[in-house]
């Protein structure tokens, strides 16, 4: 078996396995990075396309920005809408932070590109990969490279960035983790499509056929999303059907504005969940992102969640591995509980408040909310101060 020694394991090599390796590095703390994929799967995956203010200060502050800030797209706030109506909630007026439009591969590139500056070590393609003795001072990982070679990684810590169906999550022991599950009874049908944005900010749309959203990922790519049932087979969309279904809901031809289709270069489904597992930390075992909880994307709030996690993990490792000071990674699972609780909250909200769900008392109730949300100062700062992101640390 190949032995290999290092301060802290990392599970996971997406965005928040990668920017912990980078933090980590600019501390003087050596990491090993373990990927069950490869890396071309890894930055290719679509996701998240917007960054809250406290990830893109992070980012910057980690010497991350200079590509976001020459090709990302800022934006003050998003249109919210329903039949006849739509209204914008200006984030900067409101709470003096914005949003960017800058997708997950992007920054996926960007740590990428960093950490193979710095010669960092990434496994990619792994197989069978195992956590053991986390409760001792010597944790460690197993796995067998893509070479086949079986290997063991010795380190201080081991941090689990590897989403739901990694084994990270599953190595907190039954008599100590506790979960909670939401499954929402709807999906989102996404797509991908060559053309330029309708819109210059997001709109989130509630419509009695279904939610609906226009997002984008550049100048010249639009990302859009319609309300589906759980059971839609994507095959049962054509083209034709997702952008008549988008210009209804969407409001193609309300107040002159209009949607211009393009090309489809992508469509799935996406099931709609909410999950949270505590603790986050287990011995020498911490959690970091969707490892630890997953939210649906209508807060825009995955990625960011993420972020956030290493952002107050990368200081508590330091310390803890440097200076021997175990405070702040005693503190890690609760102060960050805290921010996944909240976001956990927030999106659920937006969701409940977009998604129609067939009852019309909800329908009203939808719809009264979104009056008040678009109308009252404080409940557009509130969904404000949420969705551009409250401070790393909160």
């Amino acid at each position: 078996m190949d032995d290999v020694r290092t301060q802290v394991a990392i599970i996971g090599a997406g965005p928040a396995g990668m920017l912990l390796s980078h933090l980590l590095a600019a501390e003087g703390v050596e990491s090993v990075v373990v990927e069950a994929r490869t890396e071309e799967y890894v930055g290719s995956r679509i996701r998240a396309g917007i960054l809250e203010q406290s990830s893109v200060d992070l980012l910057r502050s980690a010497d991350l920005g200079d590509r976001l800030a020459r090709e990302g797209d800022q934006h003050r706030g998003i249109y919210l809408q329903w039949p006849e109506e739509r209204h914008h909630l200006d984030f900067v007026d409101l709470t003096g932070r914005s949003v960017w439009v800058y997708g997950q591969t992007e920054v996926q590139k960007d740590l990428v590109a960093a950490r193979a500056a710095d010669g960092q070590e990434v496994h990619y393609g792994v197989s069978d990969t195992a956590l053991h003795d986390l409760e001792s001072d010597s944790p460690s990982v197993t796995f067998v490279s893509a070479s086949g070679s079986p290997t063991r990684v010795s380190a201080s810590v081991v941090v689990g960035c590897d989403g739901s169906f990694g084994p990270s999550r599953s190595s907190v022991p039954d008599a100590v983790r506790q979960s909670w599950e939401k499954v929402y009874p709807y999906s989102w049908l996404g797509i991908l499509a060559d053309v330029a944005p309708s819109t210059d900010e997001l709109i989130y749309a509630w419509h009695p056929d279904g939610f609906a959203m226009h997002s984008m990922r550049s100048a010249t790519v639009s990302r859009l999303y319609l309300q589906v049932p759980h059971d839609t087979d994507i095959d049962d969309w054509s083209d034709d059907r997702i952008w008549s279904a988008l210009a209804t809901r969407l409001g193609d031809g309300q107040d002159g504005w209009s949607l211009t289709p393009g090309p489809v270069t992508e469509k799935s489904v996406l099931p709609m969940r909410s999950f949270v597992q505590t603790p986050m930390r287990h011995g020498r075992l911490f959690l970091a992102g969707d490892a630890a909880h997953i939210v649906p994307p209508t807060g825009a709030k995955g990625l960011n969640l993420a972020v956030a996690d290493v952002g107050l993990l990368a200081p508590a490792l330091v310390d803890l591995l440097r200076r021997d000071d175990a405070r702040l990674a005693d503190a890690y699972s609760d102060a960050a509980l805290r921010r996944v609780w909240r976001c956990t909250h927030f999106s659920w909200w937006m969701t409940t408040m977009l998604h129609t769900s067939g009852d019309d008392f909800d329908q009203q109730l939808q719809l009264s909310q979104l009056r008040w949300v678009a109308t009252s100062e404080a409940g557009a700062t509130g969904l404000a101060e949420n969705y551009a992101g409250l401070p790393i640390g909160f």
